[in-house]
């Protein structure tokens, strides 16, 4: 382990074997972090934070600071960051509130690029990218290998599924579906992330699902109801087709249409 002598580190924070902490960083005192993870400097970790292995985080970096949430009341809520993440400069993830389950949640091998913000309660789960100035409001789901792109404002409570790629300078008030590509001030859907799912090797069967299945839902100006029922008879039933349709019963705040 190397500690810098600037930085400030709580005696009864833990940290691991292998963690370097950089000049100036601020480690509080119930926090974990992981075997081999790196800060480099201006680093603050405070409150209830664990962090897993080989995370690397950039300058001026803050975790596990207080939720923006008025009625939060100093409570004992959490952020818990998995494995092998990049976290870049300014990037600011808060910890959760007692009302959204007391945990903001970043998963594994993840990409969050300067300035973005995760807001309390959020759960991201693995392979996301977030560019720059990405903003996740509170309560927010980010599913496995979404993209969001830089200078987009997600509202609260709303969800992201995977493999979705939303653009650059973009509004995003409702559900994105997991799959799809959305963008715009308000954003749109503009078919299926074709690009990103031959990266990821889908088999041509799979997309051609998801392009039909995307046709009747979204092309076809039948209810979302009349949609999904169509799309259970006519589209091969296939793992991504099924979780596509439960994402969206799921829904709370709506579709991006």
């Amino acid at each position: 382990m190397e500690v810098h002598p600037t930085a400030v580190i709580h005696p009864k924070a833990e940290l691991a074997p292998g963690v370097k902490i950089g000049p100036y960083c601020i480690i509080g005192e119930n926090v974990q972090i992981g075997r081999d993870t790196v800060l480099d400097s201006h680093v603050t970790v405070e409150g209830w934070t664990t962090i897993g292995e080989r995370c690397h985080l950039f300058p001026f970096v803050s975790i596990g600071a207080a939720p923006q949430a008025l009625r939060y009341r100093g409570e004992p809520t959490r952020v818990n960051i998995g494995n092998d993440n990049l976290i870049r400069e300014f990037v600011t993830i808060n910890r959760a509130t007692v009302e959204g389950g007391g945990e903001t949640v970043l998963g594994n091998n993840n990409f969050i690029m300067a300035y973005s913000h995760i807001a309390h309660d959020c759960k991201i789960g693995n392979q996301v990218i977030m560019a720059n100035n990405s903003t996740l409001g509170g309560h927010i789901l980010v599913e496995d290998f979404a993209i969001v792109g830089g200078l987009v404002a997600i509202h609260q409570f709303a969800r992201v599924g995977c493999y979705a790629l939303i653009g650059g300078v973009s509004g995003v008030p409702q559900d994105v579906p997991p799959y799809m590509i959305a963008a715009g001030s308000r954003v749109k859907l503009y078919g299926v992330n074709l690009v990103g799912l031959k990266r990821h090797k889908f088999p041509e069967a799979t997309i051609s699902a998801l392009k039909l299945a995307y046709r009747i839902l979204f092309r076809s100006h039948l209810t979302m109801k009349k949609g999904m029922e169509k799309v259970e008879k006519e589209v091969p039933d296939l793992p991504e087709v099924r979780h596509l349709l439960e994402f969206l019963k799921n829904s709370k705040r709506g579709i991006c249409r």
